[in-house]
């Protein structure tokens, strides 16, 4: 039994061995073929295997024809050989390795009582890895920090980062660590054009339900000038309706190319509205990095110190004396702190910013099919620059050549993460005045407050 089985293992052994020769281009298919492969156990008796090959063993292909050509081996790396397996399951985005999660302690000034802070918080919220060594995060991520420390996918040590600027406006701060090891293996992301209308984008962050990496995804909404929370002015910004929750602050939107065309930064949470988030678009985003990189710092975006209303009424345009084929808008009021207020007046007709002519409604041409507000074509300017402005003032064509500057109110919107100054003397405290000390004073409702100073008449009466 035992000289049987040998010998009809070496007889089996002589029909299929071949011998492979990567130059040759006439192999057998049989070859490559799984079906063909067939697992001998030596050490199982001659019964069993004939048992075991009547029942599971594989039919042979047929040879091929001659009239039908035979298939050509695989070529990989200029040599003919097997391909390699394609890696489809676990294939890694290289665009997700750039994202990281960003904590935050905070610490904020108590604006009532400006010699002391109020009790420190912590805070999650996302990031991407840009070239330069640099982080790009939300601006309100970061606000009155006292540490911010970053952490990459797929690790479990949090790297301390160095806030660099902080771009109050529009939302953005930028960010570095000084740890070699943190940008091992980590590719920078790369920035895409503005994207249209029902664009695919791709939102990734870390934000809350888990702490894991998330990724949502959406078109592209709307394409306007936004209002910016966070820093209480008015720039170019995407609406999407991808979902955008707390947490997915400074996370990056990828288009379909990988490339990234924006950063998550606010959503609209009313009863009336499902899945409306924004997104700081490329523009935005490029002008805050070269804006540092030029200056050295974040110098801020710059403004015109005007209030406008539309010229849409024909009777209010005949009133001010425009002609049929002219069109702008109206200043109803000039910030008295604005540059501008040097040279332009209330009731003048912007007709023109930088050569380019406003409609009667404030918008100008944007794109193909598309018209957005003229307060755009100002945030493409930097802090320094100059503009020409055409006015029409008396029924008189005039233009002035204009230094444009950042925004600077009597009573700033937000204080930029300092500690407000403060003079004691006589037992009075003196500081600042600012949007967020008023917002820290008002705390009650107005008829609350009708009921305390009510409450202190009687008593004052009665007393």
């Amino acid at each position: 039994m035992v000289s049987d089985g040998k010998r009809k293992k070496r007889d089996r052994k002589s029909k299929t061995q071949t011998t492979l020769d990567p130059t040759s281009s006439t192999i057998n298919d049989e070859v490559f073929s799984v079906n063909n492969v067939e697992i001998v156990n030596s050490t199982a008796p001659t019964s069993a295997k004939k048992h075991e090959n009547r029942r599971g063993r594989p039919k042979k292909r047929p040879k091929h024809s001659p009239e039908k050509p035979e298939k050509p081996p695989p070529i990989v790396n200029g040599e003919i050989g097997v391909a390699p397996p394609v890696e489809g399951v676990n294939r890694v985005v290289p665009e997700m390795d750039a994202v990281v999660k960003v904590f935050c302690v905070h610490t904020e000034p108590n604006l009532s009582l400006p010699w002391q802070r109020k009790r420190q918080y912590s805070s999650s919220s996302s990031g991407f890895v840009i070239s330069g060594r640099r982080v790009l995060t939300n601006a309100h991520s970061v606000e009155h920090y006292t540490q911010v420390k970053l952490k990459k996918r797929g690790s479990d040590t949090k790297y301390l980062a160095t806030v660099l600027a902080i771009g109050t406006e529009c939302d953005i701060a930028l960010l570095t660590v000084n740890d070699d090891e943190f940008w091992e293996g980590v590719s920078p992301v790369e920035f895409g054009e503005l994207p249209a209308l029902q664009d695919a984008v791709t939102v990734v962050g870390y934000p809350i339900g888990g702490d894991t990496i998330s990724v949502t995804s959406g078109v592209v909404s709307r394409i306007e000038i936004l209002s910016y929370v966070h820093g209480s002015t008015e720039l170019l910004g995407l609406q999407i309706d991808a979902a955008i929750n707390s947490g997915n602050s400074g996370g990056p939107a990828f288009n379909d190319k990988g490339e990234c065309v924006g950063i998550a930064f606010q959503s609209l949470k009313h009863e009336d509205a499902e899945n409306i988030g924004y997104v700081i678009p490329t523009p935005v985003i490029k002008h805050f990095i070269q804006d540092y990189e030029r200056n050295g710092s974040y110098t801020g975006f710059p403004f015109l110190g005007i209030e406008w209303q539309k010229m849409e009424n024909p009777d209010m345009r005949m009133a001010m004396g425009m002609k049929s084929d002219q069109k702008g808008v109206r200043i109803r009021r000039i910030d008295p702190t604005a540059p501008e207020s040097e040279v332009l007046q209330p009731s003048d007709i912007i007709l023109s910013f930088d050569r380019v002519d406003i409609a009667n409604d404030g918008t100008v041409p944007f794109r193909h099919g598309e018209r957005i507000g003229f307060s755009y074509l100002i945030s493409q300017k930097y802090t320094g620059d100059n503009a020409v402005i055409k006015v029409l003032r008396n029924s008189m064509n005039l233009e002035f050549d204009i230094k444009l500057s950042t925004q600077r109110r009597l009573i700033p919107p937000h204080v930029k993460g300092k500690p407000p100054s403060y003079y004691i003397i006589a037992g009075f405290v003196f500081t600042t005045v600012s949007v967020p000390y008023l917002r820290s004073e008002v705390q009650i409702s107005p008829f609350t407050f009708l009921l305390y100073i009510f409450s202190l008449y009687i008593v004052n009466v009665f007393s």
